[in-house]
């Protein structure tokens, strides 16, 4: 395995209109969903990073026809719910999470059996939370004793519709049992406590799946069938994050990010960072296959520590370490409380942070369920991502308020979500540079 770093030197700013890769959770979903889908699906935008790539492979291995990627364009020879065919090995899904619980719910009504594995970080997270409610539907799925990876799921005669009440947000898991519910008889439902990203469901209902939204409950049945059509994925917030904390604590300059992905249940960034003093301006918003989009400026600010509103908190999950940023540039304290579900992403990413931020001079004490971030100088040092392309990605925008150059450590990831980030931040004048190292 191959091992990079990032330096970055202090002084730098961010200028320009810069348009982020694809967006990660659309990129997946229009794979899945097309490939089950009838007749042909055309893709573009499609994020070519390591994660949606191993979606990709995967329903390759599994039977479906998909031409490209080329420059983020798939052409997707849908199979219909039924065709699809045992894959010949593994499905390997690397580092990816949202692969691995999107799966186990796709074919864990298939007639043939499946094993799932991932690299040494994916094979360490929970995935309980989506098999358990899927045993309740009538899957067989096989953990490790730990309740981890891999996963291998029996051949299914019947699933059958449950109404399942789940104890904490989680797009993944509810997005695994509405796609299960595509293979029950009756109606699957999910009432969830908060609201989570609801990509599945509005792409469930584009493909024309019956699919009924009530408030916190939604719910689907097999009954409609599903056509290919038409997919453009936007772009990804979570990596338009780094950019609008960065360009929030620089000394100088604006950003403005071009077909940005602006669905409400993503927002929750842009939503924490006003609240923070962020001067962030969506100029223009449009709805492209279901999905809004819009364009979106900021320029620098004096930024306040806040309590995070934990309504905020699951419209933000995957933002945090960006937003640990901006709280270690803001004039007192943030808090965050209510995002245990931090701890168990590609890293335990509030103890990565805590220690990250330490390693810069930033006092940070984090809580079983969040952390607390006092602002204040930030030094240069050394700092580990622990191979969490997140971690890795917002630490490089913390260059841009400190004193003294950073290392970054454990960055190879990064192509997992955000395939040239180095490149574009430093054309936007981030003193970045990437160095490859033998491992």
């Amino acid at each position: 395995m191959h091992k990079r770093r990032f330096i970055i030197e202090p002084g730098g700013t961010l200028n320009g209109t810069l348009r982020v890769p694809g967006d990660k959770s659309i990129s997946h979903r229009a794979v899945m969903l097309g490939s089950i889908a009838e007749g042909r699906t055309e893709v573009s935008g499609f994020l070519e990073g390591d994660d949606a790539m191993a979606t990709l492979a995967a329903m390759r291995a599994l039977g479906v026809s998909i031409e490209g990627p080329q420059a983020g364009r798939l052409s997707i020879d849908g199979v219909g719910r039924y065709g699809l065919r045992p894959a010949p090995l593994a499905l390997d899904l690397g580092n990816s999470g949202t692969s691995m619980r999107l799966f186990s719910g796709l074919l864990a009504g298939q007639w043939f059996g499946s094993r799932l594995v991932g690299d040494a970080s994916l094979m360490r997270r929970p995935m309980r939370r989506v098999t358990d409610p899927l045993g309740r539907m009538g899957a067989t799925i096989h953990t490790g004793p730990d309740g981890t990876a891999p996963l291998s799921i029996e051949p299914s005669t019947a699933l059958r519709g449950i109404d399942y009440v789940m104890p904490v947000a989680s797009a993944q898991v509810k997005s695994a049992l509405l796609i299960a519910g595509l293979y029950a008889e009756g109606r699957t439902r999910v009432t969830e406590p908060a609201v989570s990203r609801d990509h599945t469901e509005r792409m469930l209902r584009a493909f024309g799946a019956d699919v009924v939204v009530d408030g916190p409950h939604v719910s689907v049945s097999g009954d409609a069938p599903m056509r290919g059509g038409s997919v453009v994925v936007p772009g990804d917030i979570s990596s338009a994050a780094f950019f609008l904390v960065g360009a929030s604590i620089a000394s100088g300059g604006s950003v403005t990010l071009t077909n940005v992905g602006l669905n409400p249940t993503r927002t929750g960034v842009i939503d924490i960072l006003r609240r923070m003093g962020a001067r962030i301006h969506v100029e223009a918003e449009e709805t492209d296959a279901g999905e809004p989009v819009g364009t979106v400026s900021v320029e620098p600010a004096a930024l306040r520590g806040i309590d995070i509103p934990p309504e905020l908190v699951p419209l933000a999950i995957d933002e945090f370490p960006a937003v640990f940023i901006a709280a270690a540039c803001a004039t007192g304290e943030t808090r965050l409380r209510g995002a245990e579900e931090l701890r168990v992403k590609e890293s335990d990413r509030i103890a990565v942070m805590a220690d990250g931020l330490a390693a810069l001079g930033i006092q940070a004490e984090p809580q079983p369920d969040g952390i607390r971030i006092v602002g204040g100088p930030i030094r240069g040092g050394r700092v580990a991502a622990h191979g969490d392309h997140r971690i890795a990605m917002a630490f490089a925008m913390a260059g841009l308020a400190a004193d003294g150059p950073i290392t970054i450590d454990g960055c190879a990831e990064v192509d997992t979500s955000f395939p040239g980030f180095v490149e574009l931040a430093h054309g936007a004048g981030l003193a970045i540079c990437s160095e490859e190292q033998a491992g």
